[in-house]
């Protein structure tokens, strides 16, 4: 008898497989002595929509609306249905005797294998591989150590109620919004409230009148020190700072205190997700869904970080005794970080790292013991997996130390400050590169009650500056605050208020558009609020942890999706489509709406019912010109297919790219095969049938 192991995707399966000795490779699955390894891709089940309970559904028609199944259903997923077919062909195998599921230890990754397994009618027993690494030794200790699939059901259930959720709330306000308003408008429980975070960012810049302050400052021998009146620094009566300027300027200054504090600072923890993705985007400007990605290939492709998808930041004890095979593994790359530390002998790591109760379903994001091999990273996996290596080396290295002196002085009354801060013991910044190592000599060499000689001052003005608009690493801390999503989400949901045009991402800022701030004002005022959301995370959370009751927390969400429903019905409020032109649709007379595309503008027709939509600009086509270098128009003529450039008045035939372009596919499909490629394994019709359609 057998076991059927059902991973998330191939390049994941193709791992286990491997570990397992699965050697008899099929298209659908890999086999060996004691276990057939078979894959997801990603969701291959998912809720029924509308139209699948009735046809009639098929229209978006307020009136239909709330739509709230009393039942929720599931469906096979069309475009991956070849793979489903394959998996529940393997579980009806008689001499399969139970379902390891291991795909992502998460509640997604949970939801993916459950549905297919209730889909399939699964009846046999079931249990869980949960590791957070794709090293060989921790599958090979995952699979000595499988779990009970029923010790995870509180997960699958809270990951249902995640989901009819979204379904219920999503689905029947983005279609009440856009039948009520006849333009495509999206609304959740996640994305309103982070545009509305957005939105409220813009009003207080527009609001913003700048304010001007003075502040005065005085040399005295080599040190600056600041007038100060309350712990405030600033004057905003220009009166009363010309008056002090003449009152003060050349009066002698006395020390009155001179205090001196040694600090320390210890290193800080690992990345959980979010802070990789905000301290990424901060140093090298990557979006949140780059760096998901890019650490998904080293977690996945490359082994060599531990589970991307993390909430926690500390390590569970038992991993203490892990370090020095972690730190060996390493030793290629950071040599002169990691060698003085082996040559200790018993490597420690900072104590306040290990805290069991502080481990939610993963631990810290940290180097696994797998082999370093930096050439085989790219450039963009190695700035994220040095950021990642060098966090997990600064544990190992003393506190940063560093001594703070504040002097205080009185001229005339009134009262200045310095302060200064020197370098006592650099300890972990030496490897984060944050400080400079040197240790500073100690500032300030004066004594309290010492007179110094009439000081010289000067005076600075300045003007209050507004709030800046959120950058992708600011987003991500508030919505991480309020509790908006999860760490794995919450890169879609920024890249989702992209796609359906509410905000525009400017040099890496946030500003909403015209439609994101109409569509804010349409949408019910709870929906708007982050507390909704950060009520329905901490109950869901609860459900996972066995303390929750998920047919109560459904039945509050089928209630609050007919009140949302219903105030959106019975709304007078106005909404006129900021990308709405003068030009008719030819076939219903319609006016024609304007959208920004990958490919340039595009106009659609504003009927929702009618399907017209052509180009307003020319297709752009990969070629360049050879005087601009721009990319050139494609146009479609007598003669065929041909590409111009209209500044410099070049026109070439596509003929002539045809060398070209069968080379560029040819390594496109040989990149795609590959065994380091996910699709592989997955049906070769359908992969064909993509790389045919995206050739051009």
């Amino acid at each position: 008898m057998k076991s059927l192991v059902l991973a998330e995707k191939p390049s994941v399966a193709r791992d286990i497989a491997r570990v397992l000795g699965c050697k008899e490779t099929h298209k659908s699955y890999m086999e060996g002595p004691r276990y057939i390894v078979t894959w997801a891709l990603g969701h291959l089940v998912e809720l029924k929509m509308p139209e699948d309970y009735d046809r009639k559904y098929e229209t978006w028609r307020l009136e239909d609306l709330p739509i709230i199944p009393k039942q929720m259903g599931l469906k096979v997923i069309r475009q991956t249905s070849y793979q489903f077919r394959a998996i529940e062909h393997l579980a009806k195998r008689r001499d399969v005797k139970d379902c390891i599921i291991a795909t992502d230890a998460g509640r997604e990754g949970e939801l993916v294998a459950r549905w297919i397994l209730q889909k399939i009618g699964w009846t046999k027993p079931i249990w869980r591989l949960w590791i957070s690494s794709q090293t060989d030794q921790a599958i090979r200790d995952g699979f000595r150590q499988l779990k009970p699939g029923a010790q995870f059901d509180r997960l699958y259930e809270s990951a249902v109620c995640r989901a009819e959720a979204d379904w219920l709330i999503g689905l029947n306000v983005t279609r009440a919004l856009t039948t009520k308003y006849n333009d495509p408008l999206s609304a959740g429980r996640v994305q309103t409230p982070t545009l509305a975070m957005i939105i409220e960012r813009e009003r207080e810049i527009q609001s913003f009148v700048p304010v001007p302050y003075w502040t005065i400052h005085a040399r005295i021998g080599s040190v600056t020190a600041t007038w100060e009146r309350h712990g405030g620094k600033r004057l905003f009566d220009q009166d009363e700072a010309n008056g002090l300027m003449a009152r003060l300027n050349g009066q002698p200054a006395r020390v009155t205190s001179v205090k001196r504090k040694r600090k320390s600072e210890p290193a800080p923890l690992p990345y959980d997700l979010t802070e990789l993705q905000r301290e990424a985007n901060k140093r090298f400007g990557f979006s949140a869904k780059k760096t998901l990605s890019v650490l998904q290939r080293l977690y996945e492709q490359h082994k060599l970080v531990t589970y991307p998808r993390t909430d926690s930041r500390y390590l569970p004890s038992d991993m203490a005794s892990t370090m020095t095979e972690r730190l060996s593994a390493m030793k290629s790359g950071y040599e002169d970080i990691i060698a003085p530390l082996l040559a200790k002998g018993k490597v420690k790591a900072a104590h306040r790292v290990f805290q069991d109760d502080k481990v939610t379903d993963h631990h810290a994001i940290i180097p696994t013991d797998e082999r370093l091999d930096l050439g085989k990273l790219s450039a963009d996996e190695r700035k994220l997996y040095d950021m990642i290596a060098r966090r997990f080396l600064a544990l190992f290295y003393p506190p940063y130390e560093y001594e703070t002196t504040t002097a205080t002085f009185e001229i005339a009354g009134e009262t200045f400050v310095a302060r200064e801060t020197a370098v006592v013991n650099a300890g972990f910044r030496t490897v984060l590169g944050k400080e400079e190592t040197e240790v500073k000599p100690t500032p300030f060499h004066l004594s309290e009650g010492q007179t110094l000689a009439p000081v010289q001052l000067e005076m600075e003005r300045s003007f209050t500056e507004p709030p800046s608009r959120y950058s992708e690493a600011d987003l991500l801390a508030q919505m991480e605050k309020y509790g908006l999503g999860t760490p794995a989400t919450r890169a879609d949901i920024i890249e989702r208020l992209v796609e359906t045009e509410v905000v525009e991402r400017k040099d890496g800022r946030f500003y909403p558009t015209k439609k994101g701030k109409q569509l804010i004002e349409l949408v019910h005022e709870e929906l708007k609020s982050p507390e909704l959301t950060a009520r329905w995370e901490r109950e869901l959370e609860a459900i996972a942890r066995g303390k929750g009751n998920p047919k109560q927390f459904l039945a509050h969400i089928r209630r609050q999706t007919e009140q949302l429903v219903a105030e959106i019905k019975q709304s007078e409020r106005v909404y006129k489509a900021p990308n709405l032109t003068q030009l008719t649709c030819p076939e219903c007379g319609a006016l024609l709406k304007e959208r920004k595309t990958k490919d340039g503008r595009m106009l659609v027709c504003s009927n929702l019912s009618c399907r017209y939509r052509r180009r307003r600009d020319p297709k752009l086509s990969n070629r360049r010109c050879p005087q601009c270098h721009r990319r050139m128009e494609m146009h479609e003529g007598k003669a065929g297919l041909y590409f111009q450039c209209r500044p410099c008045n070049v026109v070439e035939k596509a003929e002539e790219t045809k060398r070209t372009t069968t080379k560029g596919t040819e390594r496109a499909l040989l990149k795609k095969y590959s065994a380091t490629n996910e699709s592989f394994g997955t049906n070769l019709g359908e992969l064909l049938k993509q790389a045919l359609e995206n050739k051009e």
